[in-house]
Order: C-alpha cells, then sequence, then structure tokens
C-alpha cells in the first residue's frame, strides 16, 4: 500500500509541475503578430485573431493572428457567408445596412480561408469589425491572390505571424449612417520568426483592381511602418527587429500559389 500510495503522490507531483510549467509558458508566450497597441482604439480578441478597433472609422485598424501550415491544411469547415455584428466591440461594430447598395465588398481582413480551422474561427471571421469596404475587382482580384500566397507561405515555412488592415486616415469618404471609412490603401507585413531562414515582408496595395503580380506590391516592414503609423513585431529582441524590418528580399520567399477551394 505505501509504495502504491508514494507512486500516486509522485505522479500528482509530477502532474502538477507539468501544468505550472505550461501555465507560466501560456502567461509568458510572446505575440509577435501584434502590433503596438493605440489608447485610442479598442483591443478585441477573438478566437483565431485580435483586432484594435477604431470607433471614428467603423472598422479594425489592424487585425493580427497567428497562421500554421496545420491552419491551411485543417479546411474540414465550410465557409458560412453569414455576416454579423461584432458582440464584443463596446461602441458597436459597423453593420450589414451600412455596406447596402454602396458598391464595395465587405472586404475581410483576416480571411475566411484562413480561418477554416473551427467553427468558432470561421464564425467570427464573418464579424463586421473584421470587414473593410473594397473594391470588388481588389477584394477579388490581387487581393485575393496575396491571401493565397500567404497560405502557401504558411504551408512552406510552417507557421507565419501576421498583421493586416486598412490605412485609416483624416478624409476619407464614408459609407452608411455609422460612417464606414473607405481606404485608398490596405497593407498586410508577415514574419517567419522559424530558425534557420527567419524573414519578413510587408506589402501595400491601393483599393483598386490590378494586373500586377502580387510580388510587385513587396515593401519592407519598415516602409509599411511609415506609411500606417503602426509598430509591427515591436516584441522582437531590438536587433532582430531592426534587421528583418529594415530592407526585404523577395528572393527569400517562394511565389508559387495555391488556389483556394
Amino acid at each position: 500500500m505505501k509504495i502504491r500510495y508514494y507512486f500516486l503522490l509522485l505522479l500528482l507531483l509530477s502532474l502538477s509541475v507539468f501544468a505550472a510549467q505550461n501555465n507560466r509558458g501560456a502567461v509568458n508566450e510572446v505575440k509577435y503578430e501584434l502590433p503596438k497597441a493605440d489608447s485610442r482604439s479598442q483591443i478585441v480578441q477573438h478566437t483565431g485573431y485580435t483586432l484594435s478597433y477604431s470607433e471614428a472609422n467603423e472598422q479594425a485598424s489592424w487585425v493580427a493572428y497567428v497562421l500554421t501550415k496545420e491552419h491551411v491544411e485543417t479546411r474540414g469547415i465550410k465557409r458560412t457567408n453569414k455576416f454579423i455584428e461584432d458582440p464584443l466591440v463596446k461602441t458597436g461594430s459597423a453593420t450589414n445596412a451600412d455596406y447596402a447598395h454602396s458598391g464595395y465588398d465587405r472586404g475581410h481582413l483576416a480571411p475566411a480561408a484562413d480561418m477554416g480551422w473551427s467553427e468558432a474561427t470561421m464564425r467570427e471571421s464573418f464579424f463586421f469589425s473584421n470587414m473593410s469596404p473594397q473594391e470588388p475587382s481588389f477584394n477579388r482580384g490581387v487581393w485575393k491572390e496575396l491571401e493565397e500566397q500567404v497560405r502557401a507561405w504558411a504551408i512552406d515555412n510552417g507557421r507565419l505571424y501576421i498583421a493586416t488592415g486598412p490605412v485609416l486616415r483624416a478624409g476619407l469618404a464614408k459609407i452608411g449612417s455609422d460612417g464606414v471609412a473607405v481606404p485608398r490603401y490596405y497593407y498586410k507585413v508577415i514574419l517567419d520568426y522559424t530558425e534557420p531562414g527567419l524573414k519578413a515582408i510587408g506589402f501595400i496595395m491601393p483599393n483598386q483592381g490590378s494586373d500586377l503580380p502580387v510580388r510587385h506590391f513587396a515593401v519592407s516592414v519598415d516602409s509599411v511602418e511609415h506609411f500606417t503609423g503602426i509598430n509591427f513585431f515591436y516584441q522582437l529582441p531590438d536587433d532582430v527587429e531592426k534587421r528583418l524590418e529594415a530592407k526585404v528580399d523577395p528572393n527569400l520567399w517562394s511565389w508559387k500559389r495555391k488556389k483556394s477551394h
């Protein structure tokens, strides 16, 4: 009995230590994808992504998330196409009425195809806080091509840290009774922080259709920071952040794309 008792005690102690270590890891996990927060915006955390909501523009100034090879390849959840208000936005998000008859698409910032790995993530990808007014030729053209390219990179590299959104500035045209700003540009920054091939890349795209290849819009992360006023990947070690963000080398990335299903 004593041997069994001590064995059980040892097992419980081991489990307790293991749980404590895991909890510390969760608490101390660095969210590299999260840009520096703006005190004027509400930070909203959903299952698959986090966003910074700009009430003045009725949309997110950035949406950030981790995209892994497993996320891309686990595509069992069908696209819902059910656009709904975000219940976590304290001031209330935009609504379907804001976009109705506007001529603009309800353009995803975190793509639904990146969120097909669970019912919760797919449902939350259709929150209006994750939408922005996009020209149909842009949303269904070069922006979609960039999203497909990023998913291919997630498969190639295993794990990516992504931040994306509209470039919000004063004086933008607005739609709907809630005043949803219509951005002139969109951006996306991607970080591969897996050894040995650490790399980062940014994109700035005008909100219009284009026949140019996605690669044409590639810029450094520093360039996106200057253009948007947002500090990306700031939780990286300073020397690594400076090196990865200062310039872009498109040749470090594979430009073979996989079409969305």
